[in-house]
């Protein structure tokens, strides 16, 4: 008999200021999600989103509190594709440069870490100090993808919408997860303002 490869994704949502790149997140990724979420980030949801904690619950296929010490993501032998921790704090990231897994996500990027797993932090923080940028630093060399919650411009958004789906795109490159988010980079003709006025003259 076959085996079925279930494609599993984990999105954790600390407590950073920025709960709805992981909410679109969720909304995005095809397969079964596994949502853990801070109880800051409880909190912040309703705070900074429209939705509130029991919606962005019902997105997920499994849902972990905080203080699961047991749950399926703190063990290496349980398989998935990628973890997600958006937005990640600053102190999430020292937790996981230093090693201290005394909760279930600081425990679930360790095993990432561990494991050699797909690991993408959202850091949504700024300035930095040298000890954040150090501990950013020692990740990068583990191997950890570090995306700075910081846009680009050239799809022109329009919207705050716009805006996190660029960023939330950028995350999904990062596990090689194909999306329409936003519109890639496509060379354009730039034009100087003075052949401006020459072209539209000989239209």
């Amino acid at each position: 008999m076959a085996m079925v490869m279930v494609v599993r994704y984990v999105v954790a949502i600390s407590g950073a200021s920025g709960a709805i790149y992981g909410i679109r997140l969720l909304q995005e990724l095809k397969g079964e999600r596994i949502l853990v979420m801070s109880r800051t980030a409880r909190e912040i949801i309703p705070a900074e989103t429209d939705y509130t904690v029991e919606q962005v619950e019902s997105m997920a296929d499994q849902v972990f509190s905080d203080d699961e010490m047991f749950a399926s993501i703190a063990s290496g032998s349980f398989r998935y594709e990628a973890m997600f921790v958006a937005p990640c704090s600053e102190s999430s990231v020292a937790k996981f440069a230093n090693g201290i897994a005394d909760t279930l996500i600081s425990r679930a990027a360790s095993v990432c870490i561990k494991e050699n797993r797909r690991l993408v932090l959202l850091v949504r923080e700024t300035p930095k100090s040298a000890i954040m940028l150090e501990n950013e630093l020692k990740l990068a060399r583990l191997g950890v993808t570090i995306v700075d919650a910081n846009p680009g411009f050239y799809p022109r958004p329009r919207t705050v919408s716009d805006i996190v789906d660029i960023v939330v795109g950028r995350c999904l490159d990062q596990v090689g997860i194909e999306h329409s988010l936003y519109e890639r980079w496509k060379r354009r003709r730039i034009v100087p303002p003075d052949a401006r006025t020459v072209l539209r003259s000989r239209a």
